[in-house]
């Protein structure tokens, strides 16, 4: 079976390096979330300065996935490659170091903007390198990185709770350090068929300076409409959660801040070695049945919660059954099927394209979140099962038309650079 094939060193290199994107858009997001009482405190921030900072960080991504995503397709994926990992840490060190809140500013609008360039363009260069026999596995692989990075900012933030302004830099100082040595190892990263004889690297599957026009064409928009409709439907109901799971169990659920924080901590570690099960099936035909499963699991989890209005003990049940559930039937499907259905030489504009728009909605969710969920938390959570209903949908659809019909069911460029064991 294909997905039983083992993978060359080099190209799980490849994949961890391109999964550092996933870990430092992840590490970015929750160190912004952990420190910005520190930042308020200690900068004498406003409440509206506060509510930028966070509503900066998600739309700084958004529009870097968007405009790196189609300069990766323009200028070459491995050109943007190294430099939008090199401009994150500039960002991440200007955070780190801000000695105000407009530095502070400063710095989160080019950290976001470059986490945002280099996610579509990072799975496009990893995606070109892949045999098809090995995609799912690698792509499915920076999935794991994103947890990653959530577990590390989280456990810092556990750990140096105490610590005030010291502990907020050491927590987004972290990310500089790791942002600069992937852009060293990157930078020297050679690929099977991405070199000359000058040493000189070349783009694998895609073309310099592709055309607007490749992205509008139906081979390109069906797969390109499909993958975002799941994404954003899903996403609606993780970010709801991963923004404010902490502050709904408090205040809908009459939890501890203690028991809240708690939950959200123990769960980090299934999640973790779930995404690598994940990872272990994705180029298998068990990834496409999975999703099936664990999609209704997940439909059944928020049901529960809305059927319960919130009450802990609903909300602890459906804590089990989510965190069981997402990992088979989440963001890493979105990044497989991308990867695996849109063609290659748009790979970086349309997924920067899905990644963005998708990014917008859940910026916007979630500046009416706490309004919603103050009003009416069974509507809240009634509207996201619906949501997450439709991803299951759109996920059969992606699963039963596109990937059946996808190039990556046969024989690509990457399949004869890299022998087969």
């Amino acid at each position: 079976m294909a997905g039983t094939r083992p993978i060359p060193k080099q190209l799980w290199k490849a994949a961890a390096l391109s999964g550092m994107a996933s870990y430092l858009d992840a590490g970015l997001i929750v160190s912004i979330s952990v420190n910005l009482a520190i930042y308020r405190d200690s900068y004498d921030m406003g409440v509206w300065m506060a509510g930028a900072i966070s509503a900066i960080v998600t739309g700084c991504i958004a529009v870097g996935s968007l405009v790196g995503g189609r300069l990766a397709d323009l200028f070459g994926r491995r050109r943007v490659y190294n430099w939008d990992i090199f401009c994150f840490a500039l960002g991440a060190i200007v955070i780190t170091l801000a000695p105000d809140d407009i530095t502070l500013l400063a710095g989160v609008l080019v950290a976001g903007l470059a986490a945002g360039a280099d996610l579509p363009t990072s799975l496009a260069v990893v995606s070109d390198a892949a045999p098809s026999w090995a995609r799912g596995r690698l792509v499915a692989f920076t999935q794991v990185m994103w947890m990653l990075g959530i577990a590390v900012a989280i456990l810092l933030g556990f750990v140096l709770s105490t610590t005030g302004m010291t502990g907020a830099r050491l927590i987004t100082g972290q990310l500089a350090v790791a942002a600069l040595v992937t852009w060293a190892f990157r930078s020297r990263l050679k690929l099977p068929g991405h070199h000359d004889a000058s040493g000189t690297d070349r783009e694998a599957a895609a073309p310099e300076g592709i055309s607007l026009r490749n992205v509008w064409t139906r081979a390109a928009l069906l797969p390109m409409t499909a993958t975002f409709v799941f994404y954003v439907t899903w996403g609606l109901g993780a970010n709801t959660f991963g923004q404010f799971g902490t502050y709904l169990l408090v205040t809908v659920s009459d939890a501890s801040q203690s028991l809240a924080t708690g939950i959200n901590l123990a769960f980090i570690p299934i999640g973790v070695l779930l995404t690598f099960a994940f990872v272990r099936v994705a180029d298998s035909p068990w990834r496409d049945r999975l999703f099936l499963l664990a999609a209704v699991v997940q439909i059944l989890a928020f049901a529960i919660a809305s059927l319960t209005a919130g009450a802990l003990a609903g909300m602890l049940v459906f804590f089990v059954l989510y965190q069981l559930s997402n990992p088979f039937a989440g963001e890493a499907n979105y990044k497989v099927w991308s990867q695996l259905t849109l063609p290659a030489d748009t790979r970086g504009t349309t997924q920067g394209l899905t990644y963005a728009l998708s990014r917008g909605v859940f910026a916007v969710a979630a500046f009416f979140t706490p309004a919603l969920a103050d009003h009416s938390p069974a509507v809240l959570l009634w509207s996201i099962t619906a949501c997450m209903t439709a991803a299951a949908f759109a996920g059969v659809f992606i699963t039963r038309v596109l990937v059946p019909r996808s190039p990556g069911a046969v024989p690509d460029s990457a399949d004869l650079r890299v022998p087969s064991p």
